[in-house]
């Protein structure tokens, strides 16, 4: 039996199985396929850019690993992306920095990048039906080799990153207008202390100021969203950061921006599931940046963990999907860097088709009803339906490879390709 007759034929019991729970599988992939994924540039590279600043990364980034066969140019970065998009179901989008800017041999500051530094970028997005999201570059830069940005003492140095941030609006706002499709421009800076401050006010009193200013022009939501990104600690800002989350959800509260969750910028105990309904009970939308933290934020490759699905669960329970921007955060240069943003990606949709195929309407009911025994005892048995059956037919229809088919994919493209880079 040939792999899409096996698929095929796996599928009509898994169906039948579904529906007994009342769940619709073919609703649920119909649903699916219009969820897209922002896959994240940095991956690709190591968080190199194309700027050659000769700074450090910085801003608490690490990235360990020297795994061959790394993007060394914008053209391979978008061979590496389209390969990766290929093993994927669905239609997705691209998450860029500013520092993956092409400039040519021209040397541009952070606070002069416009959108023609991003045409190529933008070109290449457009014929392959794609949105881009963006994002400022706080780091890797002389200066922000303090570890401050939009919070500095300093006046002119706070200038050139508020200068920055307008510049990267617009570009985002350009980027939105000529794919036609909304991109979420996210703020996040490094800035905080190593060792315990005196003063934990100012620099927050500094931030918000500078947010201000760099929000100052109103931009077209149907171009341009801008989001705001907190952060628990970093390495060398491990005792204060001036942007953490009480201090984003008030400013996205107060000034209508979207609030990004990172999965990786909080408390190993805490889990981001929970947060999602309540900031969405005081904002219309919000950024997910879904990444895997392995005792800090390590920005390990997203895998098909309790957290994961907790995250699509709430997302699909609660409705949000609609409300919701989700992109991937990590960056793993210890394996083959195609196969980690193929890993992420498809985790991450599986795990939200999961939470599509949970009989929530019967769940809802029985809570809503007072049995909670009930509604422990179905959760529990739903784990053991035909999940994976479903996945593949989901696979088959997209054109995807099918279970673990696609690493020989790229094996192959690791020969012929990667393999072949210096």
């Amino acid at each position: 039996m040939t792999s899409t007759k096996r698929i095929q034929a796996a599928y009509g019991p898994a169906r039948d199985a579904f529906a007994s729970l009342g769940v619709d599988t073919d609703a649920a992939l119909r649903r699916l396929v219009q969820i897209p994924i922002s896959l994240h540039c940095w991956q690709g590279d190591d968080v190199g850019g194309f700027e050659n600043t000769g700074s450090e990364l910085g801003g608490g980034l690490a990235v360990t690993g020297h795994y061959p066969g790394k993007a060394r140019t914008a053209d391979e970065l978008r061979d590496d992306l389209e390969k990766t998009y290929s093993l994927l179901p669905g239609k997705h989008r691209l998450n860029l920095h500013a520092c993956y800017a092409e400039t040519g041999s021209r040397r541009v500051e952070r606070n002069e990048l416009d959108a023609s530094h991003f045409k190529n970028w933008i070109a290449w997005a457009k014929a392959r039906k794609l949105g881009l999201d963006f994002n400022p570059t706080f780091f890797a830069h002389p200066k922000a080799a303090d570890g401050f940005t939009l919070a500095h003492r300093d006046k002119a140095v706070r200038r050139f990153w508020i200068e920055h941030g307008v510049a990267c609006r617009k570009i985002g706002a350009a980027m939105g207008r000529a794919l036609g499709t909304p991109c979420v421009t996210n703020v996040w800076i490094p800035d905080g202390f190593k060792d315990t401050p005196v003063d934990r006010k100012a620099p927050r009193h500094r931030l918000a100021e500078s947010l201000d200013a760099v929000f100052a022009e109103p931009l077209e939501p149907k171009f341009n969203l801008d989001a705001v990104e907190p952060k628990l600690f970093g390495l060398g800002s491990e005792s204060y950061v001036a942007g953490s989350h009480e201090f984003y959800l008030g400013y996205a509260v107060t000034r209508r921006k979207l609030l990004c969750l990172d999965a990786g910028h909080y408390h190993p105990t805490e889990t981001i599931a929970d947060k999602i309904s309540a900031v969405l009970s005081s904002l219309d939308e919000m950024l997910l940046h879904v990444s895997r933290g392995v005792r800090w934020d390590s920005d390990h490759v997203v895998i098909l963990s309790n957290e994961l699905e907790a995250i699509a669960q709430e997302l699909v329970r609660g409705d949000f999907l609609g409300r919701v921007h989700i992109g991937l955060d990590y960056f793993d240069a210890s394996i083959n860097r195609v196969a980690a943003w193929t890993i992420g990606a498809r985790c991450m949709i599986k795990a939200l088709l999961l939470a599509l195929l949970e009989p929530i309407e019967t769940l809802r009911k029985l809570e809503n009803e007072g049995d909670f025994t009930s509604r422990l005892a179905l959760l529990e048995e739903a784990r053991t339906l035909p999940h994976g059956a479903v996945w593949d037919a989901y696979l088959e229809n997209q054109g995807a490879p099918p279970g673990a088919t696609w690493l020989a994919e790229v094996q192959r493209y690791e020969k012929d390709v990667l393999s072949k880079r210096k």
